[in-house]
């Protein structure tokens, strides 16, 4: 929606929620077709904290609401799974008994919101420290009215989260104190989550989740925020990161490299379009009305087949085109 012009990138509150409601419905289609089985209420950033930020904070509960309402729909309407969503506060700091009451209790509310919008299950997502991602897993748990959740952390350049706890460790242990499902989302690309999730794997018995950003993260630059436009010094994030997108081969790779660790959970975050999405379901073999429409190269013009395509164009044409 930032691409398109409906969420201002900085505070990324989703207004659009309230201004163009049948624009976020639509979006939600446009997923379920290429694969998804959930549909996630477009509730992250929408907590009193970033609604403060942009002078909406009367519209907090309007928003989660309307946001809940337009998920639930899709969902009943596709025979998909709504989740709520929750996610980092921006106000948590450890060792501040204030700051952790102020995200309990932003907590609390979207958690009691998404119980009212019939939600399926929620989403704790985007945690740089393990201890807020049990705050968070502690109010699913005693305001959830007992519904599943799932936890996702975000990496920092290490393999630690910000609290020092080891990733592996911060899983384990969300894992044991109830998250139905545990893992990583944002942060890092599929070629610096992979190895993290490996370790995630050994030390979880349920299902993990993985959810990485779609840009080329690297050995270097481990994180999206690291990512410098290509040929020069300037950070990517967040209005250059189209020029470090991934390809959908690297996608579809990240999916296949998921499906043989044991990733039960897969989707991509930030940046994410429904033709990557798309890429993941087909290798988990999830049946999409939008693979029906997948690529078919050797049909084209100039790049076809040359066996069933005119010479004139897949010969003469292509050379002009790619050779100086």
């Amino acid at each position: 929606f930032e691409r398109r012009g409906y969420l201002k990138s900085g505070s990324f509150v989703p207004e659009v929620v309230l201004e163009h409601p049948e624009l976020v419905k639509s979006l939600h289609e446009e997923y379920v077709r290429s694969g998804s089985d959930v549909v996630l209420a477009f509730t992250y950033y929408a907590h009193r904290e970033k609604l403060k930020l942009v002078n909406r904070e009367a519209d907090l509960k309007a928003m989660n609401m309307k946001a809940l309402q337009i998920a639930r729909e899709v969902a009943d309407e596709t025979g998909t799974l709504m989740a709520g969503n929750i996610c980092n506060t921006t106000v948590y700091k450890r060792d501040d008994e204030d700051a952790i009451n102020k995200a309990r209790n932003m907590f609390k509310e979207q958690i009691e919101w998404a119980v009212e919008g019939r939600a399926d299950f929620i989403v704790a997502e985007t945690f740089g420290e393990f201890g807020e991602a049990m705050l968070a897993l502690e109010c699913i748990k005693e305001y959830g009215n007992g519904l599943p959740s799932v936890v996702t952390m975000s990496l920092p350049m290490t393999l630690n989260m910000h609290d020092g706890i080891p990733v592996d460790e911060a899983c384990r242990r969300l894992e044991e104190a109830g998250a139905d499902v545990v893992g990583l989302n944002c942060g890092r690309g599929p070629e610096t989550m992979v190895e993290p999730l490996k370790i995630i794997r050994k030390a979880c018995k349920g299902p993990i989740a993985a959810l990485p950003v779609p840009y080329r993260t690297n050995e270097n630059q481990v994180t999206f925020f690291s990512l410098t436009v290509p040929g020069t010094e300037k950070m990517a994030f967040p209005l250059d990161l189209s020029s470090c997108y991934c390809t959908r081969e690297e996608i579809r790779k990240f999916a296949e490299e998921s499906k043989s660790i044991g990733v039960q959970y897969v989707g991509i975050c930030c940046g994410n379009a429904p033709h990557f999405l798309r890429e993941v379901a087909a290798v988990y073999e999830k049946p999409a009305p939008a693979l029906k429409y997948s690529p078919e190269i050797e049909k084209h013009f100039i790049f076809g087949d040359e066996k069933k395509n005119d010479p004139y164009y897949t010969q003469t044409y292509k050379k002009k085109i790619t050779q100086k």
